[in-house]
């Protein structure tokens, strides 16, 4: 007699780039929208243009972790809104 074992599925991987729609969709989900185009214009020129004019979002990009981190995101947390903003 043969023994199957079912595992579950390993969790998704939490994707590195979502598109510029899908993080601002995610951002307006999240009901940040508002405080993060207000911190983004308190910003420096270059980050307002890579805000504006990115056709992607990179999680790992340093511009990024720095606004994640002035909103209290932790990595964990920074996943999470990754992840749902790729279903999106």
């Amino acid at each position: 007699m043969t023994v199957i074992t079912i595992r579950p599925a390993p969790p998704s991987p939490v994707p590195d780039v979502v598109s510029s729609r899908q993080f601002k969709m995610q951002l307006e989900i999240n009901e940040l929208t508002a405080s993060v185009e207000a911190w983004v214009s308190s910003q420096t020129k270059l980050v307002q243009i890579a805000y504006v004019e990115s056709m992607t979002f990179n999680r790992n990009d340093a511009m990024l972790r720095s606004g994640f981190a002035a909103f209290g995101y932790s990595s964990s947390c920074v996943d999470t809104f990754f992840t749902a903003a790729s279903k999106l």
